[in-house]
């Protein structure tokens, strides 16, 4: 995870495959502007409105996320949705369609800040697809308040992660290990996300799905203020080798996990 939180300033053009940005869909826009203002600190301004009311949440005025206003429909999933870098997200969105997934969204402009599509992989897990201008995508990392990591949880990681590859052009870095099924995705020798398989230890409520970590400059302090402000532990602190780390959920369900650099 340490390698992905490097900054990449805000006139970087993100490699393809990158994870650039990270948006929250949501039904209740102004609570869930709270709840997050709350735990990380965001301050927000107006951002695209199409196709529905959407801001960028701020860190000391770097943008570092995104969220959504879902139209009235119980059935759409709340989801943190990471975005993956393209050069011609068009072109992205038919590679996904000649690999088995599915292009739900677009591809559409965003007015001026770009081009981008939500697609999901064969295994049926969302992500989006963002072109954008040099200047945009998530412009500082590595502190508390900002995306650390995307992980993919899915049955299992041999043929998504062939998806991906072929999709992005990653390497593929798998986890050698007998009762542990894990991925590294690369960039240019860069790890930038993870494929983790848990096989039938999915929620059953929900399939694959990507999972956003937040870096927090203490966790179980951070887990106190997300039960004060109405969301929900769904794993509580551990120890990893990458920090310490829970899951949690929003107050509308939506899941993200939080760690602790243990630099």
């Amino acid at each position: 995870m340490t390698e992905a939180r490097e900054s990449a300033g805000p006139h970087t053009r993100h490699a393809p495959g990158t994870p650039c940005w990270v948006s929250l869909m949501a039904h209740g826009l102004t609570a869930t502007e709270e709840f997050y203002g709350e735990l990380f600190g965001w301050e927000f301004r107006p951002g695209p409105q199409q196709p529905g009311p959407y801001v960028r949440a701020l860190l000391d005025g770097h943008e570092v996320a995104g969220m959504g206003q879902l139209p009235p429909d119980p059935r759409l999933p709340i989801a943190w949705t990471p975005y993956l870098a393209s050069d011609d997200v068009d072109q992205t969105a038919d590679t996904v369609r000649e690999c088995g997934g599915t292009v739900a969204v677009g591809p559409l402009d965003a007015a001026e800040a770009g081009r981008m599509a939500i697609a999901s992989d064969p295994s049926g897990a969302v992500f989006g697809i963002w072109q954008g201008p040099a200047h945009l995508g998530t412009a500082v990392t590595g502190m508390p308040g900002t995306p650390a990591w995307n992980e993919l949880l899915t049955f299992e990681t041999e043929s998504v992660a062939k998806f991906y590859a072929t999709v992005f052009g990653y390497e593929e870095e798998p986890v050698v290990s007998a009762d542990f099924d894990y991925v590294t995705l690369l960039v240019a020798g860069r790890p930038v996300a993870g494929l983790l398989g848990v096989g039938h230890g999915l929620p059953r409520d929900r399939g694959p799905y990507w999972q956003t970590y937040f870096e927090v400059a203490d966790v179980d302090a951070a887990l106190r203020e997300v039960a004060g402000l109405g969301g929900r532990v769904l794993r509580p602190a551990h120890d990893s080798a990458h920090g310490r780390v829970a899951t949690v959920a929003d107050p509308e369900g939506a899941v993200f996990s939080v760690v602790q650099d243990p630099r």
